[in-house]
């Protein structure tokens, strides 16, 4: 039902482990512009995205022998990997500097979604504006379920925003301490 909906683009909000996320299909411009709006966010306001697989970020990613050995070490988990992006991602989801955020969650509902998609997935945390993140379900449906198409139910997940960590020339940077352990970086 998710995935039929990203095709259709449609937004939908799923689960990760690390919160539930606001998705849409990345080759659907028009679904991530409602995303930009249903945020109330300036589009140069970078959103990560979610691989089915490590093949799946090489085809969106730059990815180096030293970085590929950090990505199968570390994924799936609630990290952010920011790569440089390949000419595959659509303009609007790259940062001025060509770079992406990308994450390969460890949660099995997530992860079916965008398998069955066969592309990525917008991945960005449903919350109030500057507010705490939504962690219940039944919140999330009052604040914004007529915004968005499905809101796939998973229960209460404590939110905790996944650790950002920049691989870009080899040389690891911790953007964001979150969720994951990030001793191996600092």
């Amino acid at each position: 039902m998710a995935t039929a909906a990203l095709r259709q683009g449609q937004i939908v909000v799923y689960p990760t482990d690390t919160c539930y996320a606001i998705g849409a299909d990345i080759l659907n411009k028009k679904a991530i512009e409602r995303i930009y709006q249903l945020k109330a966010v300036p589009k140069t306001t970078p959103f990560s995205f979610v691989c089915s697989d490590l093949g799946n970020i090489s085809h969106y990613a730059h990815v180096t022998d030293w970085a590929y050995r950090i990505l199968k070490k570390y994924l799936p988990g609630p990290y952010t990997f920011i790569l440089e992006g390949s000419r595959e991602v659509p303009k609007m989801m790259l940062t001025k500097r060509h770079t992406v955020g990308i994450r390969i969650p460890d949660h099995p509902v997530c992860m079916s979604i965008v398998r069955a998609l066969g592309n990525p997935v917008i991945s960005t945390s449903v919350r109030a504006t500057s507010g705490p993140i939504w962690s219940d379900p039944q919140e999330i449906r009052e604040a914004i379920g007529k915004r968005v198409e499905i809101i796939v139910d998973s229960g209460i997940i404590q939110p905790e925003p996944s650790s950002v960590i920049s691989l870009i020339n080899d040389e690891p940077v911790v953007l964001r301490m979150g969720k994951g352990d990030i001793s191996a970086f600092a």
